[in-house]
């Protein structure tokens, strides 16, 4: 392979007939999904949330009624429960990091006997106060702001 029309670099790669036997029916699998012209389900994965924002950019206003689909109710009704415990184990995480960081004081390093952390302060930084600029030099701000296309949001009321 070449590198950026640079280097040269060989890879060998052995056979892995496990890796090989597991890819087969994924493949078919994707492949039905081809042949249907059907969307595959979301995996949670980064690249299913990046498609499905790129299949459904614009929201059209409307609102589309779910009450009578038992199974969409059921994934909804998981998801307000995930939430729920994802922020009482965030509530948790919080607890816990204050009790360890309260017991370092001032240190910036603790050592455990299966890890360790850093509480350290980062560097100092400064920014820009947009507000102020566009109140003080509101056509100095128009000069150089630059458009940002707006996303659809995901929002949850249970």
């Amino acid at each position: 392979m070449l590198l950026c029309g640079q280097q040269l670099a060989v890879h060998r790669i052995d056979r892995d007939d496990d890796l090989i036997a597991r890819l087969i029916p994924l493949e078919a699998q994707f492949w039905h999904y081809v042949e249907a012209d059907t969307p595959p389900p979301g995996d949670g994965s980064e690249s299913a949330d990046r498609a499905l924002r790129c299949l459904y950019p614009k929201d059209s206003g409307g609102t589309v009624d779910f009450t009578d689909n038992r199974q969409l109710s059921t994934v909804f009704a998981d998801l307000v429960a995930v939430r729920s415990d994802i922020a009482a184990r965030q509530q948790a995480e919080a607890q816990l990091k204050q009790v360890i960081q309260s017991a370092m004081g001032d240190a910036s390093r603790a050592l455990f006997e299966t890890g360790e952390v850093s509480f350290k302060r980062s560097k100092d930084g400064t920014t820009t106060d947009l507000d102020r600029l566009r109140a003080d030099h509101p056509d100095l701000a128009q000069q150089y702001a630059i458009p940002k296309t707006g996303s659809r949001r995901f929002l949850i009321y249970p």
